[in-house]
Parts: structure tokens; C-alpha cells; sequence
């Protein structure tokens, strides 16, 4: 085996096509979220890679890795398309996400330090001064992140990149209700002021009912949203009726009793 691969730079060779079909992976994620390329809509393997002037190769990985995130699906003899977005699909993922931030976040809470603690606090303050919709989803995903990164477990931590990853398509629902984004922030406040506490059972029930509350509500979003009429871009999406009435009522003093909003998406 040595004597197979001595002086072939494996690695090396690999690296070049892995860094292309990154590259293609994130244009085509840009395109989705932008509106450019709407659901369903065919992602054929010649003409991306006429259009960026590269082989079959890194086009079929990049298909491989968007599909794996949720973005793109990959039929037998239908080739790729851009993923419908799915209101059961946006329920099971927070759902998911609940249990298991909750589990990381009491795994993570003994071995917060005060470093740790600014650093979170840096990140959730960065996040609420956030104004630009793209540069508020990462800087949401730090804050998650960083409250759990302590807990000392990489394969959990991997789950749950995975899961912000597969969920990112659904977290940019929230951008069409920008009046809720306050509220969200509030809930993230309210976490961390636990966390800083070290009151694990407050904070776990703090960020379970936080994505709870944010698959509930997209779940009701893209279920009434089905029923009207057909629209463009996912930008021009129109509000439902329940989700306007929503926006009308007056908010409770608590959180806790608020009703749950699309810009909770931003969890």
C-alpha cells in the first residue's frame, strides 16, 4: 500500500475539486436563498458547470452537499431540483433542535467561564445590533453555538452544526417579519441571563420553548402560506392571516406568554 502511494499526493489532488465544489455549493445556496432559483426549480449538472466553466465532478458533489443540507433533492432519473420548503420538515428540525440544545446546554453550563460567558454575551449583543438579514443568521448561529461549545462534545456539537445548516432555509422566513425580531432577542437575553446564573433547569426550559415555539410557528406559516395563491421569490412570500393577526395583538409582559412569532425563526 506504501509502495501504491508513495510520492502521490492524495490529499493534494483532492484539494482543488473539494475547494470548486464548495465554492459552486455556495453559489447555488445564495441563488435559493435570494429567489433566484425557486423550489422545484431543475439544478441540471451541464449547464452549472458550462456556467462555471468546470467538469461533471464538483458540480455532482455540490449537488450531493446541498441535497445533504436540505437545499436542493436528487431524484433517479430526474436529476437534481431546488427543495420545496416543507412545514413538517421545519417543525421536525426545531424539534430536534430543542432536545438536543437542551442537552448540550446543561452538558455546557458547569464549564462556562467568566471568558466564556463575555464571549457569549459579545455574541448575543452583536446579534441584536444586527440589521442586515444575512449577517444576523450567522451571528444567531454564533450565539447558539457559543452557549453550548463548553459542553465538551464534539459529536453533539456536530449534530446541531448540521442541523442550523439543514434549518437555514426556514431561519430566512423571518426576514418578512422584521417588527419580531426584538422579540427574539429578548428570549436570547432571557437564556442567557440563566445560563449566566447556572440555573440549568430554567435554562434548558428557556431554549426548548424557544425553537419549540419557532417549529410551531413555522409550521403554521408554511401550511397557510400552501393555500395562497402562487408568488415568485420567497422574498415576496405573503403574510398569513393568522401570522398578521399575530402582529396586531398586543404583546404580554412575558415572554413566556407571547405568542410566538416568525422572527423567532431567528433561534
Amino acid at each position: 500500500m506504501s509502495d501504491a502511494t508513495n510520492g502521490f499526493p492524495l490529499e493534494g489532488a483532492a484539494a482543488p475539486r473539494t475547494s470548486t465544489s464548495r465554492m459552486i455549493a455556495d453559489a447555488l445556496r445564495s441563488a435559493i436563498v435570494e429567489g433566484k432559483l425557486a423550489p422545484n426549480a431543475p439544478l441540471r449538472q451541464d449547464a452549472i458547470a458550462r456556467h462555471f466553466s468546470v467538469s461533471a465532478i464538483p458540480v455532482r458533489e455540490a449537488l450531493r452537499q446541498l441535497a445533504s443540507e436540505g437545499w436542493a433533492k436528487i431524484e433517479v432519473n430526474k436529476g437534481a431540483s431546488v427543495a420545496s420548503l416543507s412545514a413538517d420538515e421545519a417543525r421536525e428540525i426545531y424539534e430536534i433542535r430543542s432536545a438536543l440544545e437542551s442537552l448540550a446546554l446543561g452538558h455546557a453550563i458547569p464549564h462556562h467561564t467568566s471568558a466564556t460567558l463575555r464571549e457569549v454575551s459579545a455574541l448575543a449583543a452583536a446579534a441584536k445590533r444586527e440589521r442586515d438579514p444575512s449577517l444576523y443568521v450567522a451571528r444567531n448561529e454564533a450565539f447558539h453555538m457559543s452557549l453550548y461549545a463548553p459542553a465538551g462534545r464534539p459529536q453533539l456539537m456536530e449534530m446541531l452544526t448540521a442541523l442550523h445548516r439543514r434549518g437555514e432555509r426556514y431561519l430566512r422566513l423571518k426576514f418578512g417579519f422584521p417588527e419580531y425580531k426584538g422579540e427574539s432577542d429578548s428570549e436570547h437575553t432571557e437564556i442567557l441571563a440563566a445560563v449566566k446564573r447556572g440555573d440549568v433547569p430554567t435554562a434548558q426550559k428557556l431554549v426548548a420553548e424557544h425553537l419549540l415555539g419557532t417549529g410551531e410557528l413555522l409550521y403554521r406559516f408554511l401550511t397557510e402560506r400552501a393555500a395562497l395563491p402562487s408568488i415568485a421569490t420567497p422574498v415576496a412570500t405573503p403574510v398569513p392571516p393568522s401570522v398578521q393577526t399575530a402582529a396586531a395583538k398586543p404583546r404580554a409582559a412575558s415572554s413566556r406568554s407571547r405568542s410566538r412569532t416568525a422572527d423567532e425563526a431567528s433561534s
